[in-house]
């Protein structure tokens, strides 16, 4: 069998044909609503409605890696009230 050179894509997968990914950005202000959620949610954490450890640690990695999205000076205000709310949820599930 004769390999036909002026195949659509290489190796018979088609990757030419597909269109580029268009780059996308997320919406500030639905980052903004995201991680006052999640805020919002730290701020409601009491010693009887405990967050579980995989909420907790989903949060921890979301959230500032979300706030990225934000102005800096936004970003770092809203990590420093989150990572505060963090201490007092650690304090809580220590107990």
């Amino acid at each position: 069998m004769v390999e036909n050179s002026t195949s659509s894509g290489q190796l018979g997968f088609g990757f030419v044909d597909e269109a580029p990914v268009e780059s996308w950005t997320p919406d500030p202000d639905e980052v903004r609503e995201d991680a006052q959620a999640i805020l919002a949610s730290a701020r409601a954490v009491t010693a009887g409605n405990l967050w579980d450890t995989r909420t907790y640690r989903y949060n921890k990695v979301v959230f500032p890696q979300m706030t990225r999205w934000l102005p800096d000076d936004e970003r770092d205000q809203l990590c420093f009230e989150f990572f505060r709310e963090l201490e007092r949820i650690e304090h809580l599930m220590a107990a």
